[in-house]
């Protein structure tokens, strides 16, 4: 595969379905929590959809020219259910990647949902459709479809690096991504979290929230001024 920036690979490894579906319900920041803080998104890149937005899938990376989405339309002809196709238009903002009828075309394909390192336009129309769609705004400005672009190759969006098969968890904070090698372990981290954040939750109405260590890690620090 010798022309790079125009390619297509047609085949990569996605991560087991049962794994994709156990992060459905679990908040982005549990996850990124788990993984050094280090692999969630640019909180550019949020949702156009109402409140309330939880989707998870395998990544189907599009590389493309900031103005173009000639890529972006053989993406959606290629990817399969459940997949979230992910752009990364160099974070240009000048012409919108996509638009109300390609959510449309991918909804009927059973495509989960669009990540743009870039803009996008209809966003009434989106919002509306509840199809999920992420992106860095809005733009009037339609795309070109001239070339190039390369299809499930290693892309950055939201200055992290995604590969095809990576699985993306995106809500109303952002969007997380999680090394496909990594997302069973990072699975079980993420539930333990969320477990623990629940008994804090309980402890703090019963009046049993430890307090302690806020005054410890000030004094480790060499605060003055403590009682």
């Amino acid at each position: 595969m010798a022309n790079v920036g125009f390619r297509i690979v047609n085949h990569f490894e996605r991560v087991n379905q049962e794994i994709i579906d156990g992060f459905k319900g679990i908040a982005t920041p549990n996850i990124g929590d788990v993984m050094g803080r280090m692999f969630a998104m640019d909180y550019s890149i949020k949702t156009v959809n109402k409140p309330g937005i939880h989707v998870v899938g395998s990544a189907f990376t599009v590389r493309t020219h900031p103005s173009d989405n000639l890529m972006v339309h053989k993406a959606m002809d290629m990817a399969k259910p459940g997949d979230i196709i992910v752009i990364d238009a160099c974070g240009d903002m000048g012409n919108a990647i996509l638009g109300e009828l390609m959510c449309h075309y991918a909804k009927t394909k059973g495509i989960a949902g669009y990540i743009v390192d870039g803009p996008v336009r209809d966003l009434h129309a989106i919002a509306e459709m509840e199809f999920p769609v992420f992106a860095k705004g809005g733009s009037p400005r339609g795309p070109y479809k001239e070339g190039p672009g390369e299809i499930n190759t290693l892309i950055s969006c939201g200055n992290v690096p995604v590969r095809p098969g990576d699985v993306i968890v995106a809500d109303d904070d952002g969007v997380v991504v999680i090394p496909r090698e990594d997302a069973e372990n990072v699975l079980k981290k993420a539930k333990a979290i969320q477990e623990k954040e629940q008994e804090i939750i309980s402890a703090i109405y019963d009046g049993r929230w430890d307090r302690k260590w806020v005054d410890e890690t000030l004094r480790q620090k060499g605060c003055d001024g403590l009682d």
